[in-house]
């Protein structure tokens, strides 16, 4: 992969900072725990998640989670992420960065690299081409991956019920477990952008967590004070 941990071009200082992880990680949980925190920074942040975050996405992810399409073909998976990544970017996140603003974003492109690049067995580096097109030079200035055993995750979803099924959820334990090592090797090949965090624990320990890496990384910003968009 040659442009996974490659920083994009500065768009009016508009920061870009993804949450990762498996099914049952608590990324919609933490997002919103780190909009509050950057607030309390003087950043307001616009959350949205993919697939979705604007009409046309969220109809394409209509499709692909449907658990009555168990039979797609995997090729067509991962383009329909990348269909739905580039609508999302031209017309939500590209705006709000060129505006100045951060968006926390719950999924991005490492989640195509996990599942359908490893647990799939597509290949990383092809998906990172199809997602190269998608996104054009627009990559996370920070990316935080919520590390959970899919036995924790699916257990979560299933206890609390708070979320329908969709079509991964029903995926093999085998093909979690791929998606985890999937994302261990992105920490690992990619350590200056991603930042592994361990999603096991309480709420409170894993948004601590998240808000030192997130300390660590603006610390220049937050120092010099962030001008209030």
């Amino acid at each position: 992969m040659n442009n996974g941990g490659k920083e994009r071009p500065a768009l009016n200082n508009g920061m870009l900072i993804t949450i990762e992880g498996g099914e049952g990680a608590g990324k919609s949980s933490i997002i919103q725990a780190l909009a509050a925190y950057l607030a309390s920074k003087g950043v307001t942040a616009v959350t949205t998640r993919e697939p979705g975050g604007i009409p046309i996405a969220e109809q394409i992810r209509n499709v692909i989670l449907d658990p009555a399409h168990v039979g797609m073909d995997a090729r067509t998976e991962a383009l329909l992420y990348a269909a739905a990544r580039r609508q999302h970017l031209v017309e939500k996140v590209i705006p709000a960065l060129k505006e100045g603003r951060w968006v926390l974003c719950d999924r991005f492109i490492d989640s195509s690299l996990a599942y359908q690049g490893y647990a799939r067995g597509l290949g990383m580096e092809e998906i990172m081409a199809i997602n190269s097109f998608a996104i054009a030079e627009t990559m996370p200035d920070l990316t935080l991956y919520l590390d959970v055993s899919p036995q924790t995750g699916l257990k979560r979803i299933a206890e609390a019920g708070v979320r329908e099924v969709n079509r991964l959820d029903l995926e093999t334990m085998t093909f979690h477990e791929r998606v985890r090592e999937g994302y261990r090797q992105l920490v690992r090949k990619f350590p200056q952008r991603i930042v592994q965090v361990d999603a096991e624990g309480a709420p409170e320990h894993v948004l601590n967590e998240a808000t030192r890496a997130i300390e660590r990384r603006f610390e220049g910003i937050f120092a010099a004070g962030v001008k209030k968009i």
